[in-house]
Parts: structure tokens; C-alpha cells; sequence
């Protein structure tokens, strides 16, 4: 790699790469990135990639791993060759996740109210009476609003075939969205004309719409609400996430024991005494919010706070039972509740999915552990699941035997050639997969943040981007048109304005 040639030598290797098409040539967007990149000697590229990493340690981006013997946190790995995504593509993908959400939501209210989709059989019985995240305890609860998913994490991939797929669908706690906005601000400052000539679009603003969609949730008769993060504590994984959106909210980071229920209402103790609290944004799961309602064991929560919930009195975000929506076999009928609910066809496939609960699906799967990916339905972070091509004979045994014990926790998809982004590897580039999470919320209407999480398999060779499993993250660019750059245009200036008289 030379001064003027930085991705000389580099390939695609037959795989689909974000940046370069299968000419070697720059894809449309992504020819100004290259060019600058290209500017920079090794030297120079590797000192901007240290320059990061020092900037990111400083602001103690961190997450940690359970299990891990050392205990210890760890920071997340980031590269500094983003994913270009252009605006034709980027409407595409909106408006695909905007359809989905919209969906999934009228699912969960479904499934907790009249159970229509269960009673036409486009979902089975048997799979919503044995899924481990339906919470019989949400049975006939109305959300404000009737929005049960309001922040979500939908993560995507791009196949072979250049289409973008939907992979999973994240609505119990989707984590990953600080480190989108931690990245953007250490890459801003590492290189700014790219973005001006790139005109790349912000993310800036999810705080503030973060916000804005919670405060959306208090009765209508407050006119300042107060909003807490509820959070297990400093132990958990994603902690550094809870108390950055707190701080850039501008509201209190909680935990259980800092709220109590009392006359119906949940009070939060300041040194001034108890404060009523109106809307909590829980990074706490179903099992674990209330001993009174979940777990009578669970010293994370706040007793009787679904009772208040209940009686709207106080409103949580994502709404309890959302998880039913999580279920890995559940995803598999997402494009049936499409046209289920929309009366449309998906916008964003799945990616093709069998089910072991059903015989057929589940013999193919069983004759053929050795091509597929096997995953477990309620499992996250790359755990529960077996890689088939990457798999030992033993582990597809042992996977067999998993399998025929308990069919219902198990699908299985073709193991797909997951897109590649140029990754800097000590002096030169080599491609890395990746996947993407954008994040949606779900207010008075649905709002995607342009851009989202790239998550890349660090490990060559590797499929699995999960930070856990040795994973880390790019910065996302999606590129605007002319009608984003006018729309958030306005909006910059509305926050500016509001910031004024505040």
C-alpha cells in the first residue's frame, strides 16, 4: 500500500464488497471515500486508526462479556473504513423496516388481545403456546397509544445476490446504538472533508428523537414528563449505552432500588424527596422488572410496577411482551404477518428459514447439520448456535440430539456469503463480513435512523460479528439526496431554535 494506491493489491474474492463491484471498480458513492483513502500513506492510515482507538478508550466505550474468565470490560473494536450505503438504497431498506415494524407491532397487540393470526393459522398454536418470551401476564394490556415496540434494532444482511435481507428482528433491549453515535463523532474528527464531500447524512439527532418518541408516551396531561433509564446496573454488558443515552436525554439513569411504587404511582427518591415518574425506558428484560408479576427472585426490578402499568400510570418502553416478537421461529412468519395485517407484500425478504417444529423442515435439517446455520430460537450474541460447514462431526451430533429433544427452540437457514467492507489489517486492507443494525422508532409515527450499526467479523474468515464472539464495528454513511438534506436541514434547525429557549 503506497501513497497513491492504498487498496492496490486488494480483493474482493469473489464475494459481494460494499465498496468495490466485481470489476475492482468503486461502487456509485464510494469512488470520493477511496480517492481520499488512497491519499494516505500505511503510515498515515495507521496512525488515524491508533488516533481512534485512543479517542474511543478515552470515552470508555466498553462492553463486556459474560463468561469471560478475565471478568474484565473490554473496548469494541472499531476499523476505520466505513459502509457507504446511497440514498436509493437507503429509501428501500426505510421503507422496508418502517412496513416490518408496523407488522410486528400489530402482532404483539394481536397475540395479547384476539389472537386473530393464531385463529387463521397463519401461525400455529403450538408455536405461540410454547415460545419461552410470551408473557401471559401482558393478556389484554393496551400500551399507550397502542405501540408496543418503540425502539428497535432489525438486523440486515446483504447475500450474493446483492439483495438485503432481514436477519433478525432485536424488540426486547437493542443495544449497539451509542456506539453509532460514538463512532460517527471520532470518525468526524478524523475526517471531515469526507463527510462534506460525501455529504453524508446524521445521527445525531436520535437523542433528542429518542426522546420525543418517550415523552410521546405520557398522558397527554403532562406537559413536562419525567423520564428515567432503567438499567440492571454496572455489571451489565451494555451499561456504558444506558448512562450515554441517559446523559445525552438529559434525564436520570435508575436503577430498581432507586424506584418504589407507592398510591398507584411509581415515585423515583432524589435528595428532595420522592418524584413521580411518568415514562421509563427499561433496559431490564420481562423476567426481571417486577417480582410481584415475573420472577419473585429478581432483585433488579420494582415491585408492583405492572400494576401501575396496568392502570396507566406510568408507561414503559418497549412495552412488556414484546419479546414474544424476538422468537427466532416466530421471525420465520414475519412476511405471512405482512400480508397478514398490511395486506401487502414484504418489502425486505427473510432470509429463508426452516422450522424444526415441522417434520419435513425438520428431517431436511437433520440430513443436512453439515450446510446449514442451526439457531437456537431465544439465544443472542452468536451463542446457541452451530455453523454447519464450520462445524466438527461431534458438534453436529450433539446438535442432532438438541434438536430431536426440543424442535420447537431450533430453525435453521443456508449458510450465506455475508457482504464484505475493506477492513485495515496492520498495513493493508483485506475484506471482513458485516451485517448492519439500524435502529426504528415507534412514536406518532416510525423514524429510522439513516445508518445504523455495522457490525464486522474481525476474524478472517469469520461469519459472526457479534462483539462476544470477536467482532467489532464501522461507521455507517448513508449518502443523502436532495430532499434528506432539506428535511434535516429543517429539523437541525428546529433543535437549534428549541435548544434557544430552553
Amino acid at each position: 500500500m503506497n501513497q497513491q494506491h492504498a487498496f492496490e493489491g486488494y480483493s474482493t474474492e469473489g464475494f459481494f464488497d460494499e465498496l468495490f463491484d466485481a470489476e475492482g471498480q468503486p461502487r456509485g458513492g464510494a469512488s470520493i471515500l477511496i480517492d481520499k483513502f488512497s491519499a494516505l500513506s500505511a503510515t498515515e492510515l495507521k496512525q488515524r486508526q491508533e488516533a481512534v482507538d485512543r479517542a474511543l478508550l478515552r470515552m470508555g466505550i466498553t462492553f463486556t462479556v459474560y463468561g469471560d474468565q478475565q471478568g474484565t470490560e473490554k473496548i469494541f473494536p472499531f476499523d476505520i473504513v466505513p459502509r457507504i450505503v446511497d440514498a436509493i438504497e437507503w429509501r428501500l431498506i426505510e421503507a422496508g423496516l418502517k412496513q416490518r415494524i408496523e407488522a410486528l407491532n400489530r402482532f404483539i397487540n394481536d397475540v395479547y388481545h384476539d389472537q386473530d393470526i393464531i385463529r387463521e393459522g397463519i401461525v400455529p398454536r403450538d408455536l405461540l403456546d410454547k415460545a419461552k418470551s410470551y408473557r401471559h401476564q401482558c393478556r389484554g394490556l393496551n400500551p399507550p397509544g397502542g405501540i408496543w415496540c418503540h425502539i428497535t434494532g432489525t438486523d440486515l444482511i446483504r447475500h450474493a445476490d446483492g439483495k438485503i435481507y432481514v436477519l433478525e428482528d432485536n424488540l426486547r433491549c437493542p443495544s449497539g446504538v451509542s456506539y453509532v453515535l460514538q463512532n460517527r463523532l471520532v470518525m468526524k474528527s478524523s475526517f471531515p472533508m469526507a463527510f462534506r464531500d460525501l455529504r453524508v447524512r446524521p445521527v445525531d439527532t436520535y437523542p433528542s428523537k429518542l426522546y420525543e418518541t418517550l415523552a410521546g408516551l405520557a398522558s397527554n396531561a403532562i406537559t413536562t414528563p419525567t423520564i428515567v433509564v432503567l438499567s440492571p446496573g454496572i455489571y451489565n454488558s451494555a451499561y456504558y449505552e444506558h448512562s450515554f443515552l441517559a446523559q445525552q436525554m438529559g434525564v436520570e439513569l435508575v436503577e430498581g432500588r432507586d424506584l418504589l411504587v407507592k398510591d398507584d404511582f411509581v415515585y423515583m427518591r432524589t435528595t428532595d424527596g420522592f418524584q413521580r415518574v411518568d415514562v421509563i425506558y427499561r433496559r431490564i428484560d420481562d423476567d426481571f422488572i417486577d417480582p410481584l408479576a415475573f420472577r419473585a427472585d429478581s432483585m433488579l426490578g420494582v415491585a408492583g410496577l405492572m400494576n401501575v402499568y396496568r392502570k396507566g400510570h406510568v408507561a414503559l418502553a418497549n412495552a412488556p411482551g414484546t419479546g414474544v416478537a424476538d422468537d427466532k421461529v416466530i421471525y420465520a412468519f414475519v412476511p405471512d404477518m405482512i400480508k397478514f395485517y398490511l395486506d401487502q407484500e414484504p418489502i425486505l425478504p427473510n432470509v429463508p428459514t426452516y422450522v424444526c417444529a415441522r417434520d419435513d423442515d425438520r428431517r431436511f435439517v437433520l440430513d443436512h447439520l453439515d450446510e446449514l446455520v442451526i439457531k437456537a430460537a431465544n439465544e443472542a450474541g452468536g451463542y446457541g448456535m452451530l455453523i454447519g460447514p464450520h462445524s466438527t462431526r461431534q458438534q453436529q451430533v450433539e446438535f442432532a440430539h438438541k434438536i430431536e429433544a426440543d424442535p420447537r427452540n431450533y430453525i435453521a437457514q443456508p449458510t450465506l456469503a455475508l457482504s464484505r467492507v475493506p477492513t485495515l489489517v496492520t498495513d493493508h486492507f483485506e475484506g471482513r463480513h458485516v451485517d448492519l443494525r439500524p435502529y426504528i422508532l415507534y412514536g406518532r409515527d416510525i423514524w429510522v435512523l439513516p445508518g445504523g450499526l455495522t457490525r464486522v467479523a474481525l476474524r478472517k474468515g469469520s461469519l459472526v460479528v457479534n462483539s462476544s464472539q470477536g467482532g467489532g464495528s464501522k461507521d455507517t454513511w448513508v449518502l443523502a439526496d436532495e430532499q434528506a438534506e432539506a428535511v434535516e436541514s429543517q429539523q437541525s434547525q428546529q433543535q437549534i431554535v428549541a435548544r434557544m429557549a430552553s
